[in-house]
């Protein structure tokens, strides 16, 4: 089975500058999470830390020489989370005001985390969280997690190829029903797959 590529710029793309992909990645790891923790407890008339903030990563993105395109694709598939947290701080008491601080607070939070994972390879991230002792448990966990991503984004590109190839009909309702159907065929491979592994592993050793 192909298994598709970690969409990180980290693995050798020609186009990123190396020296900023050369960083330390516990630096890297500790500056997100200082500029994460900042944005998300300063008070909200603090203006200037936001517009440094949003300053420092665009000076990141553009010293990485990071392609736009894919970071964008990132932060607009994961913009319905940020939506949803603005539009529950909303119904909240004094939320007419609070709403736009929260989506702020959530954009610039979600930016970094993606600028950290375009920049910095999984596997020093997760070298990083052994040597801080973060449970091994829960970093192997974490491992397995992107492993099977990519294999499960994979057998799915391939169900959309054989239900599109078998299909005559065009249509916005029919391609919903069709992507409905490939969702729920996939968790259903996916939770077979799942037990697989964890049999083979098990009759591995592995606990």
């Amino acid at each position: 089975m192909t298994v598709l590529a970690p969409p990180s710029f980290a693995s050798g793309d020609p186009r990123a500058n190396r020296a900023v992909l050369c960083w330390p990645a516990a630096a890297k790891m500790a500056g997100a999470l200082v500029l994460i923790t900042g944005t998300a407890v300063v008070p909200a008339g603090w203006k200037l830390w936001f517009a440094g903030v949003a300053l420092l990563l665009g000076v990141v993105w553009a010293l990485g020489r990071l392609p736009p395109g894919p970071v964008l694709r990132r932060l607009l598939a994961l913009s319905p989370f940020v939506a949803g947290v603005a539009l529950a701080a909303a119904w909240s008491p004094g939320g007419v005001l609070d709403w736009k601080i929260t989506a702020l607070r959530s954009g610039l939070c979600l930016a970094t985390v993606i600028l950290l994972a375009q920049a910095t390879p999984f596997a020093e991230m997760l070298a990083v969280m052994r040597r801080v002792h973060v449970p091994a448990l829960l970093v192997t966990t974490i491992a397995l997690m992107h492993r099977y991503l990519f294999v499960l984004a994979d057998e799915a590109e391939r169900m959309r190829r054989a239900r599109a190839s078998r299909t005559f009909t065009t249509g916005r309702r029919f391609a919903w029903w069709a992507a409905a159907t490939v969702v729920g065929q996939l968790f259903v491979r996916a939770t077979e797959r799942a037990e697989r592994v964890y049999d083979a592993m098990g009759a591995r050793g592995w606990r």
